[in-house]
């Protein structure tokens, strides 16, 4: 078996794993800096890429981007890769008029796509559109042949007061309405992840993926090649580790734990 090759790049979850919607995961903001003080540093100063993956499709990477900075975290806007990206890239290669069924917050990735007389539909988190009007249209469009574009396809994610419902149940109520197959384009596809380390100068081997989520985030990344850091904060439950296989190559209690590893024993 071949030996791992130096670890050069890390990406790292959002929602769930450096916060939750308006409230930092404690200690993530000094785990991510360069140097806290003389004895304590952060990710930032190891001689890695950082990279900033996320399926949220609430809102736009600038007000993404706005969330985290007022939050403090010290986060570059090209640093961020999310799904909407995904999502409007493939819309570009295919040329098509998308039903975008995404939060309000969300439409400005989107500018610039025409959406009159759609002939191909986006599902992304919308609590407002799913409703059975929106979907029935939705699945009019299909059964006409529309595609189906899921920006991704998540059980659940984690707010304050609770889990609640992802876009993956009603992605997959259009799915078995309509007998077909969405085109998914987030976590945990290989190509989310590829595109991630896209100008990174690092192949997969070559990179870890820390997340809350076992299998968009761990799953995901360990299918396309690289190591998988659970953290239990966020969506985790427990015993999440014990759902995929292979088992995540590390869970960790939080971000400034699973940086604490990094930096001691992947380097």
């Amino acid at each position: 078996m071949s030996a791992r090759r130096a670890l050069k790049a890390v990406l790292v979850d959002l929602n769930g794993t450096l916060h939750v919607e308006d409230s930092a995961v404690p200690g993530a903001q000094e785990a991510l800096r360069r140097q806290v003080s003389p004895l304590f540093f952060g990710l930032r100063s190891a001689p890695v890429t950082v990279r900033f993956v996320t399926n949220t499709t609430k809102e736009s990477k600038r007000d993404l981007l706005e969330r985290l900075t007022g939050l403090g975290f010290d986060i570059a806007e090209h640093e961020i890769f999310t799904s909407l990206t995904a999502a409007r890239n493939l819309l570009e290669q295919q040329q098509v008029r998308p039903l975008l069924l995404v939060d309000d917050k969300a439409l400005p990735d989107f500018s610039g796509i025409g959406t009159d007389n759609p002939n191909a539909v986006v599902v992304g988190l919308a609590p407002e559109h799913f409703h059975y009007e929106m979907m029935n249209r939705a699945f009019r469009l299909i059964l006409d042949g529309a595609p189906l574009i899921a920006i991704h396809k998540a059980r659940y994610f984690k707010k304050k007061d609770g889990l609640c419902l992802g876009p993956g149940p009603f992605v997959t109520g259009l799915e078995y309405a309509t007998d077909t197959k969405a085109t998914v384009v987030g976590k945990p596809e290989k190509t989310f992840f590829l595109e991630a380390l896209r100008g990174t100068d690092c192949a997969p081997e070559e990179a870890v993926m820390i997340g809350d989520d076992c299998r968009d985030d761990v799953g995901g990344a360990q299918q396309a090649g690289m190591r998988g850091i659970l953290v239990k904060t966020g969506k985790y439950r427990p015993a999440d580790e014990n759902k995929i296989n292979p088992a995540p190559y590390l869970t960790c209690e939080n971000f400034p734990e699973a940086v604490e590893h990094i930096l001691k024993q992947m380097l």
